[in-house]
């Protein structure tokens, strides 16, 4: 059976999606981007304002779920250009232990959704 996860605290989705969906005690977790889920704007002043907001998302999905960052075992993460990848691996690497990190994928691409310059998406199990 599937659960649906949704929270006030990350941005709700922009199409046909759910924030997350849990299955058999394993947790998908959409892309996600810099969208304030408060104000539904962009945030997009530079790199590093933007994949906080991003990694602000995640943990709000996380902890609506009932997941801690330690249960993620696989990320993704899509950046616009890899001239952006020390700044986002920097950042990122606040919400995961380099002990338990999960496996991950950083890779380019020629677009992101509303022409953002990161994405993270995720899967978590308990």
């Amino acid at each position: 059976m599937k659960r649906i996860i949704y929270t006030p605290d990350a941005p709700a989705p922009i199409g046909p999606y759910s924030q997350a969906v849990e299955s058999n005690n394993t947790l998908f977790v959409s892309g996600q981007i810099a969208i304030d889920p408060v104000t539904g704007e962009l945030v997009t002043k530079d790199i590093v304002c933007e994949t906080e907001q991003v990694i602000s998302n995640i943990k709000a999905i996380l902890k609506e779920a009932n997941y801690l960052p330690e249960q993620v075992v696989k990320c993704s993460i899509f950046l616009s250009d890899m001239a952006h990848f020390e700044t986002v691996n920097r950042i990122y690497a606040t919400l995961f232990n380099e002990k338990t990190a999960p496996a991950r994928e950083t890779v380019a691409v020629l677009g992101l959704p509303k022409n953002v310059n990161v994405e993270i998406s995720l899967i978590a199990q308990k």
